[in-house]
């Protein structure tokens, strides 16, 4: 049973933007809203890497790479966080993975490609 579903990849130019979606499938909608929620991206050959991250109160962090480019926020009526990537990168081409921890579990969705041509 598929928790989280990401949309909002696709093929961008260099210094282009997207906006990532992560939706919460109804079984989750409990803890959604206190949930840690974070987004991940693996790029080929690599391994998988932590970019932003926004708890239950509203907190963010992001890795250095996307500092000041990219912004995780959260929608907790629409069970829905975001990812909005601005400035894009060739490097910044990878698949990108929804996570939700809440407690001892956690949560992964199936991912989505993001793709930044030079």
């Amino acid at each position: 049973q598929v928790q989280l579903v990401e949309s909002g990849g696709g093929l961008v130019q260099a210094g282009g933007s997207l906006r990532l979606s992560c939706a919460a499938s109804r079984s989750i909608f409990s803890i959604f809203g206190v949930s840690d929620m974070g987004w991940y991206r693996q790029a080929p050959g690599k391994q998988r890497e932590l970019v932003a991250g926004i708890t239950g109160g509203g907190s963010t962090s992001y890795a250095d790479f996307v500092k000041g480019r990219f912004t995780i926020s959260r929608d907790n009526a629409k069970n829905t966080v975001y990812l909005q990537m601005n400035s894009l990168k060739p490097e910044d081409t990878a698949v990108y993975y929804c996570n939700a921890k809440y407690l001892r579990s956690q949560y992964w969705g199936q991912g989505t490609q993001v793709t930044v041509s030079s």
